[in-house]
């Protein structure tokens, strides 16, 4: 299946990266980012991942790191490097070391918390200009634990960042394994799956294809302009 899926994929990146654009046109978001891809991981690199994170990678984006890169060019900021080298994080990148390593076997809570529960925990947080007296600092404490505590994200990895401390994460245990998830809790949101259209999740593949053919489209109408 990977060779079909990710047959040409790593050609058209780096066919990107060649492309010559009028300095006016860099306010385009596609191109915050260089086009380059790392090296690709080996056989023998990403069975020694998997062995150190407790649990199989999904397929999809075990042949991407097999046959397009290590990580590099894609949505957002880029997707994190996966590394194995001594005494750095798995995944290198911009908060890329937010996932806990030791609970990636662990599914992960597909559930986000309810729209009225966010409301209201954020509702009891102090504001700007608030005096932060111990009842608001309370409730930011059972804001954050609710949030942001720790079993919120276990089973998953950060996969890029989407600015200002948002990110998209892969899931890797659980019902929603080889989805994409989006992190949107540094605005106040919450965690939520990328839909598909049909009631599912997106997977690892169509999130990167879908970028790409996005960027080629967009770039192909700035050499136009």
């Amino acid at each position: 299946m990977g060779d079909q899926l990710w047959g040409g994929v790593r050609e058209r990146v780096e066919a990107l990266s060649g492309v010559v654009v009028p300095t006016q046109a860099l306010r385009y978001p596609v191109l915050s980012r260089r086009f380059r891809l790392d090296p690709v991981l080996s056989p023998a690199d990403v069975a020694e991942l998997e062995e150190r994170i407790g649990v199989e990678l999904p397929q999809e984006y075990r042949t991407f790191l097999l046959q397009v890169g290590a990580g590099g060019a894609g949505p957002g900021w880029g997707i994190y490097t996966a590394q194995l080298r001594p005494g750095y994080p798995l995944w290198s990148g911009h908060n890329a070391d937010t996932a806990d390593y030791s609970r990636l076997a662990e599914p992960f809570p597909a559930a986000p918390l309810e729209p009225a529960v966010l409301r209201a925990l954020l509702a009891q947080c102090p504001q700007e200009g608030d005096d932060r007296d111990l009842a608001h600092l309370d409730a930011l404490g059972r804001w954050n634990e609710a949030v942001w505590g720790p079993d919120r994200t276990v089973g998953a990895i950060p996969l890029c960042s989407l600015g200002s401390a948002r990110e998209q994460w892969l899931v890797l245990s659980g019902p929603e394994r080889g989805g994409i998830w989006t992190d949107e809790r540094a605005d106040h949101g919450d965690l939520a799956p990328v839909p598909d259209g049909s009631g599912g999740t997106v997977t690892f593949a169509r999130w990167y294809l879908d970028w790409l053919g996005s960027a080629e489209q967009q770039l192909s109408n700035i050499s136009r302009e």
